[in-house]
């Protein structure tokens, strides 16, 4: 398994994972293992992927297997939900500081091919993430769809995200997660 920071050349396999996973395209018998709210075109992964460095992922040979997207919120601020989490950010506060555009970004969407599950990749790719963006900002912040039993329990229990708020969006509920980006969780 090798992970590394995105590049052009990663962007269709990144399509592949993401649409196989992607709530407007899962199969509605695995949509209770887990699924992507945000939908991307290739053209939106290659914005991100040039414009932030945002992409990370775990390739199995040549097959993306997992990635997770971090970026500012100036980038996300284009996609509605987005933008209602910004306007709440300052009257929220993760260990005694309120929350700002400038000192947390946007961590998320995640996706672990199915066949890698519990492997430990969404830990290992969560930490590299995490080493790149510890740079830029000292607070990691989310939001996961309420029926999203799986997503929830992995960053809640394996990832040790803390929900700080919750909030409606586009008729769905929706927890907000922090974390602190100095932090790791893998073990190796």
């Amino acid at each position: 398994m090798q992970l590394k920071l995105a590049q052009i050349s990663d962007i269709d396999g990144i399509y592949a994972l993401h649409s196989k996973y992607q709530i407007a395209s899962i199969q509605e018998e695995d949509k209770k293992d887990g699924f992507v709210t945000t939908a991307f075109s290739k053209e939106e992964l290659k914005a991100i992927i040039e414009k932030e460095q945002g992409i990370f992922i775990a390739q199995d040979g040549n097959e993306v297997v997992g990635y997770v997207m971090s970026a500012s919120w100036q980038y996300w601020s284009a996609w509605p939900i987005f933008a209602v989490m910004m306007e709440d950010l300052p009257h929220l506060t993760f260990q005694g500081q309120p929350l700002s555009v400038h000192n947390s970004y946007q961590y998320g969407p995640v996706c672990i091919d199915k066949r890698v599950r519990g492997s430990g990749v969404l830990e290992k790719l969560f930490d590299f993430a995490l080493d790149r963006m510890e740079k830029k900002y000292p607070i990691l912040v989310t939001f996961i769809n309420k029926i999203n039993h799986r997503s929830y329990a992995a960053h809640t229990r394996k990832l040790g995200l803390q929900v700080i708020h919750e909030f409606s969006f586009n008729n769905n509920e929706y927890f907000e997660l922090v974390f602190e980006t100095s932090k790791r969780v893998s073990l190796s």
